[in-house]
């Protein structure tokens, strides 16, 4: 046996470790010129976009925090992380998971990386751990450029909690932060589908759109009126159950339920990438995707999960229905109430009063009582009622509610106008709206918290 058969033999048996093929992977990803143009975006638009909104004199009040964006800059990074978790975040999955095993059939390499790697195994584990740092990357970039943006363009002030209670800095600067980790497991899971799509569909087009179909797919089922078990049972929820973490006490239940269904579907997803990759045939140059395994052994258990999860969800927490009921409704429009009437009895150097003096209380029927107080819709009215020390008549303000499926409402002030009006108050940040003029809240799917 020759030396030169001896060292081919030894090169044959040596394994490449996962580290080296991560490496490999990763610089891969990172030279593609679309991938550098996204980390690019993601990681100056966002400071850009939030300062330039913020120096407006209309903001997106229709969007979550939009209204605080001239108060604090912490808003900003809020309002871009609502954005991101309805179309960035799945696009990011798509373009980057989706991609990220397809691109080797469109430039017919496998038989090179196989060869060079020796492994499908390593192979997998370094794809997909690449693709995941990088839309990790390209998260942290949407956090960090919009939460530098806010609080550059508009200072690090205190911000409004979603029951009207105020946040310190430093409070909120915690919220918003794990905020944003929060939804890196709904984005798991969408990275996830796009690694199954990838294997699946081949150089099919499918498969790079896959990702952000499933997260549409998601968000229209989150935008029709179905019962709360389903709704947590979607991974998508978890992109809008971090409003729960602005509010005192903070709404877990349904943050932690989105959480934990997200991880399933990641670990579920990623398994079944992994199991098909394994049985490829990488000797077909022309494979292009196979619609009955995308079928069999992707659309089927991701069905199937979606069913386990619904029943789990159900058995577990026994909601049943909206969950958007009267009671919760009355107490969440009483409990903003009073505290942001706190807040323009600070303005306005009124005489200070504190949430139990004011003993506020709200009267909450749909549809001019005509129809069941409950589920969601725009046709909700409150009467709140609260009481100042020394007066004996109690004062009262009307509000017209828009309540949407996930729970989050916007409360419009119907008068008396001296209260609930429209009028300028000044504030340390300068000349702001009426606090007890619109004002968004979020009604609890699940009764997790205490009453009070």
């Amino acid at each position: 046996m020759t030396a030169t058969t001896t060292h081919e033999r030894a090169i044959g048996v040596r394994r490449v470790p996962v580290a080296r093929g991560y490496r490999f992977e990763l610089v891969k990803l990172v030279s593609q010129w679309r991938i550098r143009l996204l980390v690019l975006a993601c990681w100056i638009a966002p400071a850009l976009f939030v300062a330039a909104v913020s120096q407006q004199s209309t903001l997106p009040s229709d969007t979550l925090f939009g209204r605080w964006m001239h108060a604090t800059g912490w808003a900003g990074p809020l309002v871009i992380l609502g954005f991101a978790g309805t179309w960035a975040l799945p696009l990011l999955a798509s373009v980057v998971a989706g991609d990220v095993f397809a691109c080797e059939d469109r430039l017919g390499t496998w038989r090179h990386l196989l060869v060079a790697v020796r492994s499908p195994r390593r192979i997998f584990a370094a794809k997909a751990l690449a693709s995941l740092t990088v839309i990790g990357l390209l998260v942290a970039g949407l956090a960090c450029s919009s939460t530098v943006g806010g609080v550059l363009a508009v200072g690090n002030q205190p911000l409004v909690g979603l029951d009207g209670h105020l946040l310190t800095p430093s409070d909120a600067a915690g919220k918003v932060l794990l905020a944003w980790l929060c939804v890196l497991a709904p984005t798991l899971a969408l990275a996830a589908i796009g690694l199954l799509g990838s294997v699946v569909l081949g150089r099919s087009p499918m498969g790079l759109l896959l990702p952000a179909l499933v997260a549409l797919a998601m968000q229209l089922a989150q935008m029709l009126p179905l019962p709360v078990a389903v709704r947590l049972a979607l991974p998508g929820y978890a992109f809008i159950a971090w409003n729960g973490l602005f509010t005192s006490p903070a709404q877990l239940g349904p943050l932690l339920i989105g959480i934990v269904v997200s991880l399933v579907w990641a670990a579920t997803a990623t398994v079944l990438a992994y199991l098909l990759f394994l049985r490829r045939d990488f000797t077909n140059l022309a494979y292009d995707g196979s619609g009955r395994r995308a079928i069999t052994a992707g659309l089927l258990p991701l069905v199937g999960l979606a069913a386990l999860t619904v029943a789990v969800v159900a058995a577990a927490t026994g909601a049943t229905g909206s969950g958007i009921e009267q009671d919760k409704v009355q107490r969440s429009v009483a409990t903003a109430f009073a505290h942001l009437y706190r807040m323009q009895t600070q303005q306005l150097n009124r005489p200070a009063v504190t949430e139990a003096q004011l003993k506020a209380t709200a009267a909450c029927n749909k549809g001019g009582g005509q129809v069941g107080a409950q589920g969601p819709g725009n046709d909700w009215r409150c009467v709140v009622s609260w009481h100042l020390p020394g007066a004996e008549a109690a004062g009262t303000a009307i509000y017209q509610l828009d309540i949407t499926a996930d729970g989050r409402f916007v409360a419009d002030g119907d008068g008396p106008k001296e209260v609930n009006g429209y009028f300028l108050v000044r504030t340390p940040t300068g000349d702001a709206p009426n606090p007890l003029w619109q004002f968004d809240g979020n009604v609890e799917l699940l009764r997790t918290t205490p009453k009070g």
